[in-house]
């Protein structure tokens, strides 16, 4: 140590008395210190990072990195994800009970929906042209599974639809109904009837995802029959399983007037533009719902005649055939 620095430290120790030069010297002490560790660290971590390989790089043809000891030139990057259509993805949901229906103006509103589509013969008989009632293709009050079920529906409009090649909306798609499955005619828009709909749509979709196609959305898909349906052979299927309900002229059974089990063709059946005539439709329908409470009770073949049978009689006209 040099004399005039020991000199002073002596007599620092002697007097024990503070001087703001040993402020000065800590701080030395520490910016050498410092300065001895970090420049020689921050030189290897330079080194090491120069010398890293691309993340994901491919080595020239005939050599890798280990060979040419130096880093690849080439880089391939990591495949995306493929885009997953959210209405590719199935949920399982199940809607609120009927008693949990709301109160209050909306829940009137609710209820008239429900009691339209049950009873549509008597709560929206201005736009109805034949004998069926909403419930009869959409069972248990629009709350079956794979009986094209209101709550699987509601969230999946504004959609396109071959139908009439246009965006639909829900309001829409009931209007649609109407003029084809009840052969009637569409309610107004916004019209008290549809609303109500509407309305009981919305309610029994409640917390269900919005454009996801739940589980139990629409009929079943069928795989194609092994055999061509035929009349014939749908006609036997028919008088054995169906005819005790829907008669064994298909007219239906009738209580008081009204139909308990609705007529599958003539005058008060759906009109030749209603979806049930697809016959994919119909056999989608019939094999996982009739005869009714025994879903799949029939082979896919047996579905696929009966529904060739039920659509090669005569029903009302297409209203779009009609008109032009």
């Amino acid at each position: 140590m040099p004399n005039r620095l020991r000199n002073w430290f002596e007599n620092q120790k002697h007097t024990r008395t503070f001087h703001p030069s040993w402020i000065l010297l800590v701080v030395a002490a520490t910016l050498i210190i410092a300065g001895i560790v970090w420049i020689p660290a921050e030189w290897i971590s330079k080194a090491e990072y120069e010398h890293l390989p691309a993340a994901n790089a491919v080595p020239a043809p005939g050599k890798n990195a280990a060979q040419t000891g130096a880093a690849p030139t080439a880089v391939e990057p990591l495949p995306l994800p493929a885009p997953t259509d959210p209405k590719t993805i199935r949920v399982d949901f199940s809607p609120p009970d009927v008693d949990d229906l709301p109160s209050g103006a909306f829940g009137e509103t609710v209820r008239l929906g429900r009691n339209i589509f049950n009873d549509t013969q008597t709560y929206a008989r201005a736009y109805v042209g034949n004998g069926l009632n909403c419930v009869n293709c959409h069972l248990d009050e629009g709350r079956k599974a794979d009986s094209a079920p209101l709550w699987a529906a509601y969230g999946m409009f504004p959609a396109y639809r071959e139908k009439n090649r246009r965006v639909n909306s829900y309001e829409d798609r009931l209007t649609g109904c109407f003029r084809f499955s009840m052969n009637g005619k569409a309610p107004p828009p916004g019209s008290k009837e549809l609303i109500a709909l509407m309305s009981y749509s919305y309610w029994l979709s409640r917390g269900a995802p919005v454009g996801v196609e739940l589980a139990g959305r629409g009929y079943p898909k069928l795989a194609e029959p092994q055999r061509p349906p035929d009349e014939a052979r749908g006609k036997k299927v028919f008088e054995a399983n169906c005819a005790i309900c829907h008669g064994a002229d298909g007219q239906g059974t009738q209580v008081s007037g009204r139909y308990a089990f609705p007529p599958l063709w003539g005058k008060d059946s759906y009109n030749a533009g209603a979806g049930m005539t697809q016959i994919h439709n119909a056999a989608a329908f019939i094999r996982a719902n009739m005869p009714l409470g025994q879903g799949n009770k029939l082979t896919e073949q047996e579905a696929w005649d009966v529904a060739k049978y039920m659509n090669s009689h005569s029903r009302p006209a297409d209203p779009r055939v009609t008109q032009s």
